[in-house]
């Protein structure tokens, strides 16, 4: 199901940024001289996400991502409109490991977020046009900001109010009342925790996991890194994300027990994805997996990387079960203008495809009302909700081989546990 879909791309590259220009440094500053600067951003499944113009061009949307490297921009046709300069081309290789894409490196950009400017910044335009997240997450992405927001100033993330503090480098010398605090390693400009992980079926692990605020998973664990990594015997086939190369496939379950320095997260539902060309790549790092932002929710965080720590407290949802489809269902977006919706798979055996639904059926309704007054975040949401609730969908289907003789079919089921 789409809220546990894991937004992963492993770009096999690395590119110089441009030199500095009279003695300035690239990265992200405040226009004016103050101690920290309060944005709201808009939450979609608790990925940070925020309005950015970039050379003096319409805001459009970025993802805030500590899991990436460098800045990338989805659509080669906008990045002409707004005349980026390119100096060269750059292959990468997707999730699976497999699909190889093309991007062209424009070295030096202005980017404008309100109060805070990135100056000097190179982005990575792809040079096939990827707009297709807003099938998956409901909302227009255009591009990722990554390790170059982060590195010069501590940023808080207030997951229950939906809002980002970019600190004055110097403002947080000591650490905030009621937080606590742990060091972090930055390997390759992202930055890696230690936890400790009991399962279910296995031993207990002392694990090292990427920070990943653009990752809308729980926990994921690469079981390539470590021998001892075990899916447990109870699990679902499922894909867990779209990403640039595709979608990435494996397997759902949960551990007992995720800790991070004295807080405690229970029955933690966890990816484990298939083993791919970028395994070797992980196995290098250490890593053995990350954290997402359906566990990162659940705290409230300052990710300071000056400092080389992240502080961190419970949130209001610290105590909340972490929950995973109970339909079946993976719904995507048809037209996010028109809030058109349809069913990208059903799973096997599932209460969705027991009582009827099928893959590509379009949703007019949900519990009678119209799918034009959800949001994709509200159904995901609903379909995860309580063991045993009615879901009644009206469904448009098309004929077998011929798109324009469609039928009306209405399915009701319970909600039952997956996992």
């Amino acid at each position: 199901m789409y809220h546990k879909t894991r937004w992963l791309f492993y770009l096999l590259f690395s590119f110089l940024l441009a030199g500095p220009v009279n003695a300035q440094v690239p990265g992200f500053y405040m226009k004016r001289d103050q101690k920290k600067i309060v944005l709201p951003f808009i939450d979609s499944n608790s990925l940070i996400i925020l309005p950015v113009s970039i050379n003096g061009g319409p805001a459009v949307n970025f993802l805030f991502d500590t899991g990436v490297k460098s800045n990338i921009f989805f659509s080669k046709s906008i990045a002409d409109e707004l005349e980026m300069v390119y100096s060269r081309k750059l292959n990468l290789v997707g999730a699976d490991g497999k699909t190889v894409l093309s991007a062209s490196v424009s070295p030096n950009n202005h980017f404008d977020i309100g109060p805070i400017e990135g100056i000097f910044q190179a982005i990575l335009v792809l040079d096939d046009d990827f707009l297709e997240l807003e099938k998956v997450l409901g909302v227009p992405i255009y591009g990722v900001i990554g390790h170059e927001f982060f590195k010069n100033n501590p940023i808080k993330v207030d997951y229950d109010n939906g809002l980002i503090t970019f600190y004055n480098r110097e403002a947080l010398k000591w650490k905030p009342f009621w937080f606590r605090e742990m060091p972090i390693e930055l390997l390759g400009n992202k930055p890696y925790i230690l936890t400790t992980i009991k399962q279910i079926d296995g031993s207990d692990l002392e694990a090292k996991l990427l920070i990943d605020t653009g990752a809308n998973h729980g926990l994921l664990l690469n079981q390539e890194t470590d021998d001892d990594i075990i899916l447990p015997e109870k699990n679902i086939k499922s894909s867990l994300g779209r990403s640039l190369g595709g979608d990435l496939e494996g397997h759902v379950a949960r551990v007992k027990k995720l800790t991070i320095s004295g807080l405690n997260f229970r029955n933690v539902v966890t990816s484990y994805p298939e083993k791919n060309a970028y395994s070797e790549v992980l196995i290098k790092t250490g890593r053995m997996g990350s954290l997402g932002s359906e566990l990162l929710n659940h705290m409230k965080i300052i990710i300071d990387y000056p400092r080389e720590r992240i502080l961190y407290k419970k949130g209001a949802k610290y105590k909340t079960p972490f929950k995973y489809d109970m339909s079946g269902l993976t719904v995507r977006v048809i037209s996010l203008e028109e809030k058109r919706y349809y069913i990208h798979s059903v799973k096997e055996n599932s209460p969705a495809q027991i009582h009827g639904a099928k893959e590509l059926d379009e949703i007019l309704t949900i519990n009678k009302i119209p799918a034009m007054f959800w949001e994709l975040s509200e159904i995901t949401e609903l379909l995860r909700s309580n063991e045993g609730k009615v879901i009644s969908l009206e469904l448009l289907r098309a004929a077998p081989g011929d798109k324009t003789k469609t039928t009306i079919h209405k399915v009701t089921f319970l909600l039952e546990k997956q996992l």
